[in-house]
């Protein structure tokens, strides 16, 4: 089974990295992962009251004060409320002591001071430090932070001492803010969820909530409201605002018979639904598990930085206590050499970076969800950056899957109005889409459709009639009727003939998407290899292929063929992400690097992507990339300015020019400006 947790009071991200590891060991756990922006930690396994023991031991262990609930966090403002205040105070008191310090004769006074201020910004520091020796937790940033302070202290550096502590306080309480920050902004999209609908129930409206609605009742939603579930539009008509599901600005106008999906508000007239999906099956719900379940499969840079961070602080460690006993035995400099050691240990806390990363990816897939771009993972978000090709499915991705009459030709002594009347009446007996979009497109006209007796689907080629035929080239050769016409644009041609004389053709065609030209080109310019992967026959899709500017082509292809095909592409090329919306791509969805899906598509293909697009269309996927790229670079920036930071601040701590004051403004100073550089993608005000 699977239970999730909050962890109250963590703040250490570092920290947050060892409690993971620790209760993914716990015999009952089959696997532990934690979010630590939403501080909510999903473990699966055989959980019972021991296990919660085990694991709120650790949490002990580990981090002082972290407590595990399996309730919802209610944020500590109390907490933080006290720890601005000891902070205010604790500050005021060490200006004093400066001020005294440069002033009076005796110092004393001063000492007093920098002690109490010590104390008072300090005194949650050392406690856990306390704790932390008793537990053998020796690497722990508040141990070394304690160390390395009293040492200071010891040596005759009071206002070092105060100065770390003071700048440690308010990193921390800097990062705190960041990333609640940056969880509002994300958790916005999950909350979404409307409460209560209004639903018929026996001939009239009433308020019920929206769990309890069931497939093909009938919902009101007001002027104003959210809709509440998937539906169909059953009265009225009025213009809905999509922003919050796929980042479009531009309402979208309704009416009878239109499709909605849930999370839509209405903005102009009442009108009523009817339920095509409960609530916990709804669009709302699958953003709200997908953003909620994101941080589940973690990116490789992510567990790198956790394994890095294991090895780090004993190597920083252990060079500081060489530096203190081996250049002092050496030179007889104790104090020179111990400083330069506490020095050390001031930066040996990797938390920054351990933070960062994680913080990175979280603010990318909320970026996403703002765009209407739901990322399952931050490892399919890793992935995305690193493809070097994509495959387009044609119909309902590249194409609006959507049958129009694009062309209508009659011959000889037929009009087009008989040409009409003739084909449609036949064609509105089949359910084929072309059939059907030839019937519709009559009605539109206005055109008399008449009874027709004994029609005769004849599979692969048309419909026979008594007097009429309704069909491909095929049917009409197999009846002995000439066919001297032929369309010059591609499509689905449907000839008609009338007591075997030829009346003409209708030419149905699925148009290409607005945007997907200029899709294909975006992903060109990076550099990006372009393929269609079609189960269409190789005219229509060439025909496509050509409007789009996709460079290569694959046609008629079964669903086993794709797959087949992408690991060809996947060989020859790199890393593939295949982009499709049908029930027949979910092998390939599954089985690409990144599968991404079209919010339209089948359940089975939502299921087996990666990544889905709210809005049906391939700029979406453009964006997604750009993100994916942009979350890359900035993990990249964090890493190595981290590092590059803590080894200057070592290397000059040698050549003694790096003080203590240097030390902390380097660990908390990189620590805010990492934090800072991993949520930007959220507050970006493109798209990128």
């Amino acid at each position: 089974m699977q239970k999730t947790y909050i962890l109250k009071n963590l703040e250490c991200a570092n920290c947050g990295g060892k409690i993971e590891e620790a209760i993914n060991a716990l015999n009952d756990v089959e696997k532990a992962v934690l979010n630590f922006p939403e501080r909510k930690l999903k473990v699966t396994g055989n959980i019972n009251s021991d296990t919660e023991k085990s694991m709120q031991d650790i949490c002990d262990r580990i981090e002082n004060g972290v407590i595990i609930s399996s309730g919802e966090e209610h944020h500590h403002h109390e907490h933080n409320k006290s720890g601005i205040i000891s902070l205010a105070v604790g500050t005021v008191i060490f200006i004093c002591a400066l001020i005294i310090s440069d002033f009076a004769e005796s110092n004393y006074f001063s000492l007093i001071l920098y002690l109490l201020s010590y104390l008072i910004l300090g005194y949650k520091i050392i406690i856990s430090a306390f704790k932390n020796i008793f537990r053998g937790n020796l690497f722990d940033e508040n141990f070394l932070m304690t160390i390395a302070t009293v040492g200071a202290i010891c040596l005759g550096e009071y206002s070092e001492a105060v100065g770390v502590v003071l700048f440690f306080n308010i990193g921390s309480l800097f990062e705190h803010y960041a990333v609640e920050k940056s969880r509002k902004e994300i958790s916005s999209a999950v909350d979404l969820k409307v409460e209560k609908s209004e639903v018929l129930r026996d001939g009239e409206f009433i308020s019920i909530d929206s769990d309890e609605i069931k497939i093909g009742d009938i919902i009101r939603v007001r002027t104003g409201e959210r809709i509440s579930v998937d539906g169909i539009v059953k009265s009225g008509e009025t213009l809905l605002d999509t922003s919050a599901i796929n980042g479009e600005p531009m309402p979208i106008s309704v009416k009878s018979g239109d499709k909605v999906i849930s999370g839509y508000i209405n903005t102009k007239s009442a009108i009523e639904i009817e339920a095509t999906e409960t609530a916990e099956n709804s669009m709302l719900s699958k953003i709200a598990e997908a953003i909620e379940n994101a941080s589940d499969s973690k990116p490789k840079i992510d567990r790198f930085i956790t394994r890095f961070s294991k090895v780090y602080t004993p190597i920083v460690i252990a060079l500081a206590v060489f530096t203190a006993i081996v250049p002092s035995l050496i030179t007889g400099n104790w104090n020179y050499w111990i400083y330069t050691a506490l020095t050390f240990l001031v930066i040996s806390c990797p938390c920054a970076l351990v933070l960062s990363v994680p913080l990175a990816y979280f603010s990318g897939i909320g970026k996403a969800s703002k765009n209407g771009i739901l990322f399952k993972g931050g490892n399919s978000l890793e992935m995305l950056n690193k493809i070097k090709a994509v495959a387009f499915d044609k119909t309902g991705t590249v194409t609006k899957g959507i049958f129009t009459v694009t062309e209508c030709r009659p011959y000889g002594e037929f009009s087009e109005m008989e040409l009409l009347s003739l084909c449609g009446s036949v064609e509105s007996m089949s359910s084929h889409p072309v059939a059907v979009s030839i019937a519709n497109y009559c009605r539109e006209k206005n055109i008399t459709l008449s009874e027709v007796a004994n029609a005769e689907e004849i599979a692969g080629m048309g419909i026979k009639t008594d007097n009429i035929l309704c069909g491909n080239e095929k049917l009409m050769n197999k009846y002995g009727i000439s066919v001297d016409i032929k369309p010059e644009h591609s499509g689905s041609v449907v000839y008609t003939a009338y007591n075997n004389k030829l009346c003409g053709y209708v030419l149905v065609s699925d148009s290409v998407k607005e945007n997907s030209a200029k899709a294909v080109k975006s992903f060109k310019d990076m550099g990006i290899k372009t393929f269609m992967l079609t189960g269409d026959k190789a005219q229509n899709a060439e025909m496509t292929a050509d409007k789009v500017g996709i460079d290569n082509v694959y046609s008629e292809l079964l669903p086993s063929e794709k797959l087949e095909k992408v690991q060809e592409i996947r060989e020859k090329f790199g890393n593939v992400m295949f982009i499709g919306d049908g029930i027949n791509d979910a092998p390939v969805l599954a089985g690409a690097d990144v599968g991404g899906a079209m919010q339209n598509g089948s359940d089975l293909a939502l299921e087996s992507a990666d990544v889905i697009f709210m809005k049906s269309d391939l700029q979406s996927a453009v964006i997604a990339k750009e993100i994916a790229d942009k979350t890359a670079v900035i993990t990249k920036q964090n890493i190595i300015f981290a590092l590059a930071i803590k080894f200057a601040v070592l290397v000059l701590g040698l050549f003694g020019i790096a003080n203590m004051w240097f030390a902390v403004f380097a660990d908390s100073g990189t620590a805010m400006l990492l934090v800072l550089n991993s949520i930007r993608i959220l507050f970006s005000k493109n798209n990128k």
